[in-house]
């Protein structure tokens, strides 16, 4: 049966994280006594709900509370901040950078030369996306009261790579676990690659991305980026805490409390277990 969206939205959280995890993951939410990573993840979304979280999923806002943790040498310069498209003055803009709405996931227009963008295309994208609500998506709470911007910042690439690597820092109880490269998103040839702390590649795969047919070079600044990802993620469950390493210096990127809306397919489903294991649930801070 295919739930309306307008009939979404009168369904209770608890009830529609349950129908959407039947529908995506093949079997039943246990919110009552959850063992898994992801049934874990829909717990977190259900009963930890701390207000700052809104901050650190919110683009813009998350730039501030970064500086004051760790430095502003770790963030990306803001060339501007709008609310609606057309009040952006392109004229003001180098010829070469990128569009981000604050409030979702997937709001991105990157513009490698001015004289080839398109403005109408990418007005579409961007006035969508400041429409959208990404909370009523999966549920994910932090975004539900973030107020919708668009911000520029310049566009950013590693010499030696040619694109942008994310390094995913998958942290619990502020401890950094796992580490997850992603490469090959702006070429459209994406691939995931899962490491330990002592950068060991790891027989885990999320089952819509493959792994890279050669394993990625180590960072340069691995172990700055996992003492920074420790700080940031003080007092925190689990969080995911990515990182940019642009011409051996690291920048932030953003922090995600719900690695696919808490519907990751591990392969092997072993992983689903281990990780799991990892995260200890806290006192509930809300009823549902």
């Amino acid at each position: 049966m295919v739930i309306k969206n307008f009939i979404k939205r009168l369904i209770p959280d608890s009830l529609y994280l349950k129908y959407c995890y039947k529908k995506l993951m093949g079997n039943s939410l246990n919110l009552r006594n959850p063992k898994t990573f992801d049934e874990k993840l829909q717990w977190l979304k259900l009963y930890n709900r701390d207000p700052l979280y809104t901050t650190l999923v919110d683009k813009y806002a998350v730039k501030k509370w970064v500086t004051n943790k760790i430095g502003e040498q770790y963030v990306i310069p803001t060339l501007g901040v709008w609310n609606n498209f057309d009040d952006i003055d392109f004229d003001k803009l180098p010829n070469q950078f990128v569009l981000k709405c604050t409030h979702d996931s997937g709001g991105l227009i990157i513009v490698r030369d001015k004289s080839e963008f398109d403005i109408l295309s990418a007005r579409q994208i961007i006035t969508n996306c400041l429409k959208r609500n990404f909370y009523w998506q999966s549920r994910e709470w932090p975004y539900k009261n973030v107020f919708p911007r668009i911000i520029a910042e310049p566009y950013m690439e590693d010499s030696t790579y040619k694109e942008l690597r994310d390094y995913k820092f998958y942290t619990f109880n502020a401890e950094p676990k796992y580490l997850l490269i992603a490469k090959g998103r702006q070429n459209n040839n994406k691939t995931f690659d899962y490491f330990d702390m002592n950068f060991n590649h790891i027989n885990l795969q999320d089952e819509r991305v493959p792994n890279s047919t050669t394993i990625p070079e180590k960072p340069i600044c691995l172990e700055e980026m996992k003492k920074i990802s420790k700080i940031l993620s003080e007092g925190i469950p689990h969080v995911r805490v990515d990182f940019y390493e642009i011409n051996g210096k690291v920048y932030f990127g953003e922090m995600t409390f719900f690695d696919d809306g808490g519907f990751m397919k591990a392969k092997p489903i072993s992983w689903e277990k281990e990780w799991g294991d990892l995260i200890e649930l806290p006192e509930r801070r809300c009823k549902h």
